[in-house]
């Protein structure tokens, strides 16, 4: 099989609020087919659709109840084989979203799991009794807050869900819901499908002796080691590859939560046969506090160094290993520029700066919609979010523990909340951004008149431009996709720069993250080469790559010559 992923740029779709193209307010099949040439003129190869199988979208379709029909609201079948024909005629790519971990309690399999202990789908999930006072059976915790268990009147027993109610975990070690998943896989790629993105893979093997978490009792439920990387995950993975994906010249990306680099080079050491890279989390929590009781939402400030050290060890653990996925953003992530940089004054040097660090080093970069023209947090009251996760922890960490205030909270959310990647995309500065000609299912940005597609495409020193020059660069340079990496500078507070190297051409990185001017001067060994800058988003180029004073989020990369 190729390798073609990892020469590839990746633009993820999130469906819903792409494009509307029928005017009920909720983007479309249709909505994203439209906009194709756009993803075509930024230079994406491989567009990943976040899920669109029906759902009764009570986590905005990852919640799946048919993983053969599409969710009404955003078309029919037909319009998917279309948009898959209409991808594939531009030259690119098209890969979905496998949601398999759990399903949604409106499918069919789980109906009938509930009906009875004895019917034929009980064991398709994972059903207990409750302890002798009728609690639930351990203690593990829903990432959506409360317990992982839910009582179900009916049996009077307790169904495992790792996140809502509504999303009620698959028994992996029943073999006939393996089979299920693979023939699901193999319908859509027989359809032209070129690959997965695969939702809490990390999660799919369970500890089945199900063992409480040793607790202080300052937390009724904890999620922890428990929740990932159980003890039959690499078997069911490289049953998959074995059963369906190395049938196909396909691409595979595994969210893989709960995993260190070890556990990544397991996952993607192409002699293991599993998949082709994961996303990791641990860049994402550098400014998360651990040690307090209410996880993500305890914010600290955005640490350069404790970026450079976390995406370092990655880059140099899977170096000839594996291969790494390369992001800021998606529809789990806020704006970058709004959680670590500056989305004022700033905002396009900014975005550029971000996108320079992440383009340059090794791995399969992935922009989200809306990364490319620098989309910034929306201004959200409580009442505006939609999200499950925000009112969850709204109600367990404020109302309920008290170990937030209300103000804390929505600071934090400010920052961190997913609704703020979920903002319709703004094409234009008409109503609604251009996004529908209806009333949108969530609020758009307020800033959309000054942030939107129209804006960038007619400004050749925009976000979007430099993002394309981004792409075309590593369609140009070999030592994009296949130069070693090495951190320059780990101790400075201000500069992520960084070293790539291949065949003895070298590539340099230089790039200030933070609002004040900074000062580089490159280690001995590469003051003597010369150097052309590539690309640079400034409108001055410095004279010397080797010494040089950094405007605020200033960037520059540069190759020997």
């Amino acid at each position: 099989m190729s390798e073609w992923w990892k020469e590839a740029v990746v633009y993820q779709i999130y469906p819903r609020s792409f494009y509307d193209a029928n005017g009920d307010g909720f983007g479309d099949l249709q909505g994203v087919i439209q906009k194709l040439d756009y993803i075509k003129h930024l230079g994406a190869d491989v567009i990943w659709l976040s899920p669109v199988f029906d759902s009764p979208q009570d986590d905005n379709g990852y919640d799946i109840s048919d993983y053969r029909n599409m969710y009404e609201k955003f078309g029919t079948n037909e319009d998917m084989f279309q948009l898959i024909d209409e991808v594939h005629r531009r030259g690119m790519k098209i890969v979905m979203d496998l949601v398999v971990n759990h399903t949604s309690d409106e499918h069919a399999w789980f109906a009938e799991s509930r009906k009875s202990k004895d019917n034929p789908y009980r064991d398709y999930y994972f059903w207990k009794d409750p302890k002798s006072d009728g609690s639930e059976p351990n203690n593990w915790g829903s990432i959506f807050s409360g317990s992982a268990w839910a009582y179900d009147e009916a049996t009077g027993q307790y169904y495992l869900h790792y996140f809502s109610k509504k999303q009620p975990d698959l028994n992996w070690e029943n073999e006939t819901v393996r089979r299920e998943v693979y023939d699901v896989m193999r319908f859509w790629m027989d359809k032209g499908v070129d690959g997965w993105r695969m939702d809490v893979i990390g999660s799919i093997s369970k500890h089945t002796d199900f063992p409480d978490y040793e607790t202080d009792n300052s937390k009724n439920y904890i999620v922890g080691r428990y929740h990932s990387n159980g003890p039959r995950l690499h078997e069911f993975i490289q049953e998959m590859n074995r059963e369906v994906l190395s049938h196909y010249d396909c691409m595979t990306v595994g969210e893989a939560n709960g995993s260190d680099i070890e556990e990544a080079k397991k996952y993607t050491d192409a002699s293991r046969q599993e998949l082709n890279m994961i996303f990791t989390f641990e860049h994402m929590d550098i400014d998360t506090e651990h040690s307090s009781p209410n996880g993500k939402w305890q914010i600290k400030p955005f640490d350069v160094i404790a970026l450079k050290q976390t995406m370092t060890r990655w880059q140099t653990g899977l170096m000839n290993v594996g291969w790494n996925t390369l992001y800021f953003e998606n529809h789990d992530q806020p704006r970058v520029i709004s959680r670590w940089g500056n989305d004022g004054k700033l905002r396009k040097e900014c975005a550029k700066a971000f996108a320079t660090v992440l383009h340059g080093m090794k791995g399969t970069p992935f922009i989200y919609q809306g990364e490319e023209i620098g989309m910034v947090n929306s201004d959200m009251t409580l009442q505006m979010y939609d999200d499950l996760e925000i009112k969850n922890a709204y109600r367990e960490l404020v109302v309920e523990n008290k170990t937030m205030s209300e103000k804390e909270f929505l600071k934090a959310a400010a920052k961190k909340g997913r609704d703020h990647a979920r903002t319709p995309m703004q094409w234009d500065g008409g109503k609604h951004a251009g996004f529908t000609a209806g009333a949108p299912w969530i609020a758009v940005n307020s800033r959309y008149h000054d942030i939107n597609v129209k804006e960038s495409l007619e400004d050749q020193g925009s976000i979007f431009y430099y993002y394309q020059k981004l792409i075309q660069l590593r369609k140009q340079y070999k030592i994009m996709i296949d130069g070693d990496y090495q951190l320059l500078l780990e101790n400075d507070r201000q500069i992520f720069s960084y070293l790539r190297e291949y065949q003895g051409e070298k590539l340099l990185v230089v790039v200030n993250l933070s609002e004040d001017k900074a000062q580089f001067e490159a280690p001995p060994e590469l003051i003597h080469a010369r150097w052309k800058v590539l690309i640079s988003n400034y409108p001055q180029e410095p004279a010397d790559l080797t010494s040089m004073s950094l405007e605020p989020y200033e960037a520059v990369m540069g190759i020997s010559i």
